[in-house]
């Protein structure tokens, strides 16, 4: 039964993202804005979804659903590799970059939000 919550929760994941690029496509950004939004709030989300299930308060299916299913597929780490690649590519290396450490840095600062957010213990 697992496989079919991720199954879901990563069809919702991928249709979310893909809405998301959709959205923000009129802009024509250079830098890759809607994958680093992605990557950021699937972090987040990740983070109070870990911080809840370590509660008890996630039923047995939402883990897979929601943490497995949806942030993997709303989360875009292939493309987000893919998109550096290019801007190192066609000679962006400032943003190619920029995208790299934005992504690492501002992803730990999501899941540390999400954890807080979800009253998780953080000490050491």
């Amino acid at each position: 039964m697992a496989f079919f919550w991720v199954f879901i929760g990563g069809g919702l994941g991928s249709i979310s993202r893909y809405g998301m690029a959709r959205w923000l496509e009129p802009q024509h950004f250079t830098f890759p804005w809607a994958t680093l939004a992605a990557n950021l709030l699937a972090c987040t989300l990740l983070g109070l979804l870990v911080a809840l299930n370590a509660k008890g308060l996630l039923k047995t299916h939402l883990p897979y659903l929601l943490m497995t299913g949806f942030c993997g597929g709303f989360s875009t780490f292939s493309t987000f590799a893919y998109e550096s690649f290019l801007l190192f590519q066609n000679g962006q290396t400032g943003m190619a970059f920029g995208n790299i450490l934005g992504s690492f840095l501002l992803g730990l600062c999501g899941i540390y939000l999400g954890l807080r957010l979800g009253g998780y213990p953080l000490g050491g």
